[in-house]
């Protein structure tokens, strides 16, 4: 059979040639959608662990955080806390380890954290009362643990590559006045300088402030004790330790220069400034106290030093606050709505600031069993809330929590 020109091979040429440009078409449709799954592929940028109860046991949760929205979903399988009620945790400077307290058997237990999030129970240390706050030193080698709540203590405990040793120095929370040495202290926060040159714990005087209850001392109410650091972390109470702190100080937090700790003071609705001179002692700084919500309860600072974030127990809601780095003292930020208020879901009782960026503020919310997340403007320190904020936690009654950096800003280097 013959082709004429018009039916013949030309128009085969022709169906050869829309084949290949549907070839060629579905080719760049796939890879246009490769190159689109890709660039909405989720990035971990910090790990969020996440203190809480389940089926009548302590658990810690694990969460991801997106690097770009800080959205969380679930991370690696939730962990016992080793006890059934963890009230606070802490982790090591290099992000390899983390403590929990838990207050019913007065234990606080050590993970080891792997690089892809997993924890792993290594050790643990049982103290005489119930642990109450955790704060590890800058070069990972002693941890604090103030606890009590008929008698406040600090015990101090030696770490060698996170392992919980021997205590090597323990004080008790007393106040000096004999008329009030009998008087009952309940501890609540405990920080120590980047500097470790002090270490400070917050408690409140139940004898003198016992709303429902009557009291039983005229002395005042809050407190922060101050302590130096000295050879082989030996502890020595700061130059006029203890230093008055409001009504019932909940929470406390230093900068990472070493200058200033700040006190949240739960009964005033307010926050506490103050310098820190002679390498540990405290004096008020001078146009303070600073009004914050309604009961604060927790306080955070961002890495750079230039923000404070304080979670609102009673409102619901954290407040932002940029701190002037010449004198420490703090200013109400406002959000891009004209608010200082920024709302959190129900009684928000710990919050963290995230340690790869400081771009992401989260708090554990007692009541709401859920995180909340914000977004920080690096420029400003206003807040807005995080996608699909809050994050359900599928446990009840969180009380701590914290973060760690993942990937190529984790630092996570043995330590001695």
């Amino acid at each position: 059979m013959k082709f004429n020109k018009i039916s013949g091979p030309p128009a085969a040429g022709v169906r050869r040639r829309g084949r290949l440009s549907q070839l060629l078409l579905v080719s760049i449709i796939g890879l246009a959608v490769a190159m689109l799954l890709s660039a909405c592929q989720l990035v971990t940028i910090d790990y969020v662990y996440l203190a809480s109860i389940k089926d009548g046991a302590g658990v810690v949760e694990s969460f991801a955080a997106d690097s770009q929205s800080g959205a969380l979903r679930n991370g690696p399988a939730s962990v016992s806390s080793g006890g059934n009620n963890p009230v606070a945790m802490a982790v090591s400077p290099n992000y390899a380890n983390l403590y929990v307290g838990n207050a019913d058997n007065n234990t606080v237990v050590h993970f080891a954290i792997d690089s892809n999030g997993v924890l792993t129970k290594k050790d643990s240390v049982t103290l005489a009362t119930a642990p109450a706050a955790l704060a590890v030193n800058a070069t990972g080698s002693y941890l604090y643990v103030a606890s009590g709540t008929t008698s406040a203590n600090l015990t101090e405990y030696a770490l060698s590559s996170g392992t919980i040793g021997s205590a090597v120095a323990q004080e008790s929370l007393v106040l000096p006045e004999p008329a009030f040495a009998n008087d009952i202290m309940v501890p609540t926060g405990v920080n120590v300088l980047v500097s470790e040159a002090g270490v400070y714990v917050s408690a409140y005087d139940k004898s003198a402030y016992n709303p429902g209850n009557p009291v039983t001392s005229t002395a005042n109410p809050g407190w922060v004790f101050g302590f130096a650091v000295g050879s082989g972390g030996a502890l020595s109470p700061s130059q006029d330790s203890p230093y008055h702190t409001g009504v019932k100080p909940s929470a406390l937090i230093s900068d990472p220069t070493s200058r200033y700790v700040y006190v949240t003071d739960f009964a005033s609705n307010s926050l506490v400034g103050y310098g820190v001179t002679s390498g540990s002692t405290l004096n008020f700084l001078v146009s303070g106290p600073y009004k914050t919500g309604n009961e604060p309860s927790a306080i955070a600072i961002d890495a750079r030093g230039k923000y404070i974030y304080v979670a609102n127990a009673l409102d619901s809601s954290v407040n932002a606050y940029a701190i002037d780095l010449a004198t420490g003292i703090p200013s109400a930020v406002i959000n891009t709505t004209g608010s200082q208020i920024n709302a959190t879901d129900s009684v928000p009782v710990s919050l963290v600031v995230d340690p790869a960026l400081a771009r992401f503020v989260y708090t554990a919310n007692f009541l709401g069993n859920s995180i909340s997340g914000f977004q920080i403007n690096p420029d400003t320190g206003a807040i807005h809330s995080t996608q699909s904020t809050p994050y359900p936690s599928g446990t009840s009654h969180p009380t701590s929590i914290v973060c760690i950096p993942h990937g190529n800003h984790s630092i996570q280097a043995p330590l001695s």
